[in-house]
């Protein structure tokens, strides 16, 4: 579900959502491999710059909605999403979201829930849950309105309408746009000039 490349030489790794036939749609068995692969990364003294992506098609095209559709209210407490959000949050390394393709709902979520965002310039991002009669729960309501203003956020988050890669960097959402092959490239490139500096400064500066 999740494949991990280790780039020791740059002090740098490169987590990729693995699941492309559903659009890497984020279930739980998907959450906690990316948890565990982070946690994992953020011990590991070799690596300073972490990078997650997905395929070229999608980052993530949101939540599991068939995994939530059969959920009662009791397995999604029990399940505790929630914390899952959580221990991405507390990742101390710089960690990059490099986003081709779809990053809606939860996928869109999850590249806001990391410290910056490299784009292909074919990149959509979204919170359509309005359209199925939900909401942006992932932090989305939050982090939308800190990136990009209220009266953006709520557009997006009221109509459900996706905003295109230079859309959301004119808003302040993407950090770069780049090529859509170019893009996990670019992001690596960025990262190992972030893990040239002090380690100590990069956690220090994330918190």
């Amino acid at each position: 579900l999740v494949l991990v490349e280790r780039h020791e030489d740059a002090r740098t790794a490169l987590v990729r959502l693995n699941r492309p036939k559903q659009l890497n749609a984020l279930n739980g068995a998907v959450m906690d491999a990316l948890c565990n692969a982070l946690e994992e990364l953020d011990r590991d003294d070799s690596i300073r710059v972490i990078v997650v992506t997905g395929n070229e098609r999608a980052f993530a095209a949101g939540a599991d909605i068939g995994e939530m559709a059969d959920a009662t209210p009791i397995d999604l407490l029990l399940t505790n999403r929630i914390g899952q959000w959580d221990r991405i949050r507390k990742v101390t390394k710089p960690v990059i979201a490099a986003v081709n393709g779809w990053a809606l709902g939860g996928g869109c979520e999850l590249a806001m829930t990391l410290d910056l965002i490299v784009a292909g310039v074919g990149a959509k991002f979204g919170v359509p849950e309005i359209g199925i009669g939900d909401i942006p729960g992932a932090g989305g309501t939050q982090r939308l309105t800190r990136a990009i203003g209220k009266s953006k956020a709520m557009r997006m988050i009221l109509t459900g309408d996706p905003i295109t890669a230079r859309q959301a960097e004119q808003a302040g959402l993407v950090a770069t746009v780049t090529q859509d092959e170019l893009c996990v490239h670019d992001a690596l490139a960025l990262a190992a000039r972030m893990a040239e500096k002090s380690p100590i400064a990069l956690r220090l500066a994330k918190e």
